[in-house]
């Protein structure tokens, strides 16, 4: 669909073309400027907005494809139509190559001008779609950016209100006098900060549906030693986490697991005044999966394999794992030890979406 009064302007040295081009071209709905030379279209060119430039081939001084060269050399050049008397496709070619949008071979009569605006009406056209090309691409960039303003926002707010919630939980618990239910809400207050740090970092980063897992877990681990670790014995946690960014979801998932078989490390693999030590990894195995091993080397697994404590870990971590269609398994560090301590292993299927390098 040609524009309405798409503005031409039409460089030929041919005095007698220029005037019928003109009229031709006004009756096809056309407004028309003329240039007798390649150097006097460009300086039009620059000075005025055209919607298109039609470049005779044959010109004396500045020939047509110089005349396109200078052309596609201005800022915001309009489409280019070559026009030529040569039917040697060699010239075509070279138009084409050189940025020009169509061409059409000069001829005596009608059938020329209305070739021209067979041509002018398709090239404008494509030109349109391009301009609404980069408009929907323009606005689909701003409404991308919105939105992520947005879930940060979103992100910021769920943060403070968990921090909000695990101080109402902190003070909850200094009022219990049963040990046992004050350790459960510790605990508690401990699952929700393991939420909390994946929305605090998704709203102080620049992408909003992953998460690094390398800083994540490394945050999660600085905070379990800190908290587990008292004056009478040091709990060190450390993570060892390939640089991998997670789905938010499968972020949540690994964290929580992580929490759980780190705190049980913490509270059952060492003495009471004994320190220790408890590693967190994370790998990616293969392409389309991960794994996340918690490993100490403390007193290893009951003989019996019960859970300690009311087990509500141990059902938590089996309930991640089949939501996200995973394997849990359980080893020593080193049966042959005293001390055989406990590897916690976890393999995460996931599909190509959810994870960047």
């Amino acid at each position: 669909m040609r524009q309405t009064l798409a503005h031409i302007l039409y460089i030929d040295d041919d005095e007698g073309m220029r005037r019928l081009a003109s009229r031709a071209l006004a009756r096809k709905g056309f407004t028309v400027s003329l240039a007798s030379g390649g150097g006097e279209g460009v300086e039009q060119a620059k000075t005025a907005d055209f919607d298109l430039i039609a470049v005779d081939h044959y010109m004396p001084g500045l020939d047509g494809l110089a005349t396109l060269e200078a052309l596609r050399a201005l800022p915001g050049c309009p489409p280019v139509v070559y026009v030529t008397g040569s039917e040697e496709g060699r010239i075509a070619v070279a138009a084409l190559k050189a940025g020009a949008d169509d061409y059409v071979v000069k001829s005596v009569g009608d059938d020329f001008f209305d070739l021209l605006v067979s041509s002018f009406e398709q090239v404008l056209e494509r030109a349109q779609l391009r301009r609404a090309r980069v408009e929907a691409e323009t606005e689909l960039r701003a409404s991308n950016a919105r939105l992520e303003a947005l879930l940060k926002e979103v992100n910021h707010r769920v943060a403070n209100n968990l921090q909000m919630v695990m101080s109402f939980v902190a003070l909850q618990s200094k009022t219990l006098a049963d040990p046992a239910a004050r350790e459960a809400l510790q605990k508690t207050q401990q699952r929700i900060a393991t939420v909390a740090q994946v929305n605090r970092r998704l709203y102080t980063t620049d992408d909003v549906e992953y998460v690094a897992m390398d800083d994540y877990l490394g945050g999660l681990a600085d905070d379990l030693s800190a908290t587990w670790s008292t004056g009478a014995r040091a709990r060190r946690v450390i993570a060892d986490v390939e640089p991998l960014r997670v789905a938010t979801d499968k972020a949540v998932a690994l964290g929580m697991i992580a929490n759980e078989w780190v705190s049980n490390s913490c509270k059952y693999a060492y003495g009471e005044d004994e320190d220790g030590e408890i590693r967190i990894s994370l790998r990616r195995n293969g392409a389309s999966s991960i794994e996340l091993v918690v490993a100490d080397e403390g007193a290893g697994m009951p003989v019996d394999g019960a859970a300690r404590g009311t087990g509500l870990g141990t059902r938590l971590i089996e309930a991640l794992a089949r939501t996200h269609k995973s394997d849990v398994s359980y080893g020593s560090f080193d049966p042959s030890r005293n001390k055989p301590g406990t590897i916690a292993t976890i393999a995460l299927q996931l599909r190509p979406s959810e994870i960047k390098a």
